[in-house]
């Protein structure tokens, strides 16, 4: 069973999408910024996170950067899950090393697809 982390400042989507991922058959670990999901990442070693962009504290990007600076984090894939839809932050998070980036609403099929796509690609279903 894969381990996912869900990186999500508010409240109702972070509680709906880690109810979804668990239905799924996910082992889901939730964080309320990115300091905290950076934390959670040292300590749990998840096979993905998903992050949306801005958070207090610590947003998405900071977070995929500092996973990147990490050597023992690195390959850790990250999904942007926001509604930050502009297509300079889309390309940004696809150029900082971002798997996929989903924009919210969305129906959240498109969301497990590319999770399992992401998971599949890494063995790791």
């Amino acid at each position: 069973m894969a381990t996912i982390l869900i990186v999500e400042d508010n409240s109702t989507i972070l509680e709906n999408t880690s109810e979804l991922l668990e239905m799924e058959g996910y082992a889901v670990i939730t964080a309320t910024n990115g300091k905290e999901g950076f934390e959670k990442i040292l300590k749990f070693l998840p096979d993905l996170i998903i992050s949306d962009l801005w958070m207090p504290e610590m947003g998405g990007f900071e977070l995929l950067k500092k996973l990147g600076s990490h050597p023992d984090l690195k390959n850790i894939p990250l999904i942007f899950f926001s509604a930050r839809s502009e297509k300079k932050e889309i390309k940004k998070g696809i150029d900082l090393g971002a798997y996929d980036f989903i924009v919210k609403p969305s129906d959240l099929s498109d969301l497990l697809v590319s999770i399992k796509n992401c998971l599949l690609s890494r063995k790791h279903i």
